[in-house]
């Protein structure tokens, strides 16, 4: 059975058991910080599980997305080395919301992996938390289990927990007995297998049904849920290798295409060399897991989830070096990822263009890392080369690491190959440095105490009080009610004159935060007093925050207020929000469908849109771009507000973004025939009332993300007021028309760049002038003619041309020139031919250049480098003779 008949024969099994299918929820988790990467079927159902939020259904079953590459569950450093560690995987699940538990949990797995599945009976055994009596006695009675097929284990292995304190409860798994030829620790010591419980591959995890029953108060208390719930999951992988008789995950038909097609690149064959097999494990498995992270809007770069995507990809890239593969190739891994699940995830071939060109160009720099770190290991080795011992420097290793991201295995290897030890005293101080990093990043990321008060205190509010009833599409003011009232994570029963608090209502005009506009502001009147509102935003599940800052008398919980938002903010913000929805339409027109929102900021004044798009939007694009938008605010075309369900909404073509969490019930934002998008923002009715469009900038924020800046109405025509005013002036001051204002422009800077190439070849000359006084003072050393000088004023090429120059005139000897220019020392070194067997200009400028503060080089006949520190450039040279004669005697 293939893994695309697997996912619907599951799925399919158990719709037909009264369970809702729903899709996989994106990689990055919705609405929850706190969580790196979806990494188990119920992350998309925490709420449920928490009774923060109910669905329409009892009975769930997906198939999910799942990445497991840090935090609290990190497979990455594993994956390759063995048969069954992933990164990226999909597993399967059945979810029960209070509705059936353990009896039909067991019954459903037990009947699908033996009856629908075909798996033999014989070789399936289950485990039970120690203490759970009812789920042993199922297991016997349900599935006909002998007690000796049951194994009791501990809390560490057979509990289940969300967190510290929460749902949680005894877990049950199904092991799959792959047989008694494959090797076991166990055995090999004289010792019996444990069985399930045994850490070898005879016995393999199938199946984790979770079966959630208590609640955990802080002080460890379990008292029983009301309603208890099942969680399962199941490795698709998994169960993919045991129907299709393999012992290794990576042998399957959901990955076996991509690690064949690393080994052909490579001219490998998997199974000769245990060292390439764990290479071409390690890019099958990191192909998939930077297809399908990129694919949900993740990108490389040096925080958080972007930074551990970085650190697989990369880990990959090594992996191909090691293999031979010097070129880059990653990318082409993703067209296999494509390929092979595009059937089952049909984004993955929308954006395969974009992922290709930014892992492309991300394995380019990498390229530049690898040969920089490389650099500073010969530096290091070169400084280095009369140590007594020759070990690596801890210190210096983890440097490598954090400065230039150079790894520690390959950081090691380049060591020992130069005869160098990295001995474990080494690696302790490695991780010594590392663990402080750990510390500083700790300690920028905890939250306060009165952070982590307020947000216990809105978590249990959560619970007790009902989500506010927003009335911001149809009215700007309100009469409502004070619910509650915060302040430093404290529930108020009042606030005076000159107290800043948060406060709910139960019911409000006001925006909270969301879909990247930012709240409304306005004002809270009561009887015998009155607040401005600061700020609007959403805390715990759902409940909308009002930040009001009182300015006269005193507001009580319970109180009945009027609440009004500030209008004329209020309008900036849906001109600037229709505006956004107009841009990312003509930018899918003008640029392709690969082009996706990759972040937004929806502000009174102007909008921020960051878009992914793999290169520089050209000016010609920008224009095009703008002047669509501009024709569909003419057209005056109508924005309808649709309220449907989601799988109606994307019927419609309308755009989801990823991240984003969607109930059921949805909003959509139609704009003609031209956009139609899920947003729950405030929009204008008519496109007619933007009344113009302007873009203001266009740049690079990320690897292959690029971010607009756009104002609409009122800021539009401020904004080109300002820019004809500016040209104005500017052509005032060459006293001719603004629209000749280019041409005159472009005439200056051609003749300003001709006066330069002209200033250049004379100084070129004059310095080549003075070759044969350099020539002249030549200086020897252990027989060996030398010339160190300095001819200020020359940029790199310059100084390269006259170098050139001595050279030649001097027959045969060894060169190094520097100069200054604009407060940065340029250094050129060079070695006549029939010196460089003895004598290397790369060696030479390295010493030369660290003695100014910078690195560089070359060729053994000729290398350059730069330095930060011009007072030093005379000691600099002056180290040429030494280095010459120790160069001489070796």
């Amino acid at each position: 059975m293939t893994g695309d008949q697997i996912r619907p024969r599951f799925l399919g099994y158990f719709a037909a058991n009264g369970h809702r299918i729903v899709p996989s929820s994106p990689l990055v988790p919705a609405q929850d910080p706190t969580l790196l990467f979806t990494n188990a079927g119920m992350v998309q159902f925490k709420s449920v599980f928490l009774g923060e939020e109910r669905r329409e259904y009892a009975r769930a079953t997906t198939c999910q997305k799942c990445v497991r590459a840090g935090g609290k569950h990190n497979d990455l450093e594993n994956v390759g080395r063995t048969a069954r560690h992933h990164t990226f995987f999909e597993m399967l699940g059945n979810f029960s919301f209070g509705d059936y538990f353990k009896a039909e949990a067991i019954a459903f797995a037990w009947e699908l992996l033996t009856r629908e599945m075909g798996l033999s009976r014989d070789r399936l055994w289950a485990t039970v938390f120690t203490d759970d009596e009812e789920a042993l006695g199922l297991w016997q009675t349900v599935a006909g289990l002998k007690p000796e097929r049951v194994l009791r284990l501990g809390e560490a292995d057979n509990f289940w927990a969300m967190g510290e304190t929460g749902p949680c409860g005894p877990c049950s798994e199904i092991h799959y007995h792959q047989g008694d030829h494959l090797p076991c620790a166990e055995v090999k010591a004289g010792r019996r297998c444990l069985g399930p419980a045994c850490e070898c591959d005879r016995w393999l995890e199938v199946w984790n049904l979770v079966f959630m029953q208590f609640n955990r108060d802080a002080a460890g208390t379990l008292t029983r849920l009301p309603k208890p719930s099942i969680d399962t999951g199941m490795g698709l992988e998994r169960i993919a290798a045991i129907l299709q008789g393999k012992t290794s995950n990576f042998e399957t038909d959901l990955l076996w295409p991509i690690l064949e097609g690393a080994a052909k690149l490579a001219r490998k064959t998997y199974g000769a060399s245990e060292a390439d097999d764990i290479s071409l494990r390690v890019i099958a498995d990191h192909a998939r897991a930077t297809t399908f992270l990129m694919a949900d809007g993740v990108y490389p770069s040096n925080e958080w989830r972007g930074y551990v995507l970085r650190r697989i990809m990369r880990r990959a890239m090594r992996h191909g070096r090691l293999l031979g593969l010097y070129e880059p190739f990653l990318w082409k891994g993703v067209e296999w990822v494509v390929t092979l699940m595009a059937g089952a995830y049909p984004e993955l071939r929308r954006e395969q263009p974009r992922i290709q060109e930014v892992v492309k160009t991300e394995e380019e720099r990498f390229a530049e890392t690898l040969d920089t770190g490389v650099a500073k290991i010969r530096e290091y080795l070169e400084a280095n080369r009369g140590a007594k011992e020759r070990v690596a420097d801890g210190r210096f290793l983890f440097t490598l690491y954090d400065t230039y991201g150079f790894p520690l295995d390959l950081a090691q290897e380049v060591f020992q190959e130069a005869g160098w030890s990295v001995p474990q005293t080494s690696l302790d101080a490695y991780e010594s440095e590392m663990e402080r990093q750990r510390e500083r990043a700790r300690a920028s990321a905890a939250f306060g105490a009165e952070e982590e008060e307020s947000a216990k205190l809105y978590a249990e509010l959560s619970a007790e009080i009902r989500a506010p009833e927003f009335l911001g599409y149809e009215s700007l003011a309100a009469p409502a009610r004070i619910l509650v009232m915060v302040r430093a994570g404290r529930r108020l029963r009042e606030a005076v004159a000159g107290d800043e608090v948060e406060v709910i209502l139960d019911r409000t005009p006001c925006y909270a935060e969301s879909g990247g506009q930012i709240g409304d502001t306005g004002q809270l009147v009561g009887r015998q007093g009155r607040g401005r509102i600061l700020d609007t935003y959403y805390r715990g599940s759902g409940l909308i925050v009002h930040r009001v800052r009182m300015e006269q008398g005193g507001l009580r919980e319970g109180e009945d207020v009027a609440v009004s938002v500030e209008s004329p903010r209020r309008q900036g913000l849906r001109l600037h929000h229709t505006g956004t929805h107009l841009l990312h339409a003509a930018l899918r027109k003008v640029l392709g469908t690969h082009v996706t929102q990759a972040g937004s900021l929806v502000a009174p004044d102007h909008l921020r849109f960051d878009v992914t798009h793999g290169s520089q939007i050209r000016d010609r694009e920008l224009e095009q771009v703008e002047e669509m938008v501009n024709e569909k605010v003419r057209d005056n075309l109508r924005v309808d507000p649709i309220q449907t369900d989601l799988e109606q909404a994307l019927k419609m073509g309308a755009l989801a973004l990823f991240g984003e969490k969607y109930g059921q019930r949805v909003r959509v934002i139609k704009i003609g025939d031209f956009s139609t998008e899920l947003c729950g923002g405030t929009h204008l009715d008519q496109t007619g009332q933007i009344g113009l469009f302007k873009v203001v900038s266009e740049g690079a924020v990320a690897a292959g993300v690029r971010r607009l800046t756009a104002v609409t109405g009122d800021a539009a025509l401020h904004y080109v007021g300002r820019e004809e005013s500016a040209l104005r002036e500017a052509a005032g001051l060459l006293k001719i028309p603004p629209l000749e204002l280019p041409q005159r422009l472009q005439k200056l800077l051609d003749d300003q760049r001709v006066l330069e190439k002209r200033l250049e070849s004379l100084q070129v000359r004059q310095a080549k002038s003075k070759a044969e006084d350099l020539v002249a003072a030549k200086r020897e050393t252990a027989g060996v003619a030398y010339i160190s000088a300095r001819i200020d004023g020359l940029d790199q090429q310059q100084l390269r041309a006259v170098a050139d120059s001595v050279r030649d005139r001097l027959g045969s000897g060894v060169v190094c020139l520097g100069s200054v220019k604009d407060d940065k020392v340029n250094l050129v070194t060079t070695v006549t031919k029939d010196l460089t067997p003895r004598f290397n200009a790369g060696k030479l400028i390295q010493e030369v250049a660290r003695a100014v503060g910078g690195g560089g080089g070359g060729r053994p006949d000729l290398a350059q480098a730069g330095g930060k520190d011009p007072s030093k450039l005379d000691a600099a040279l002056a180290l040429v003779q030494d280095w010459v004669a120790r160069s001489a005697s070796t």
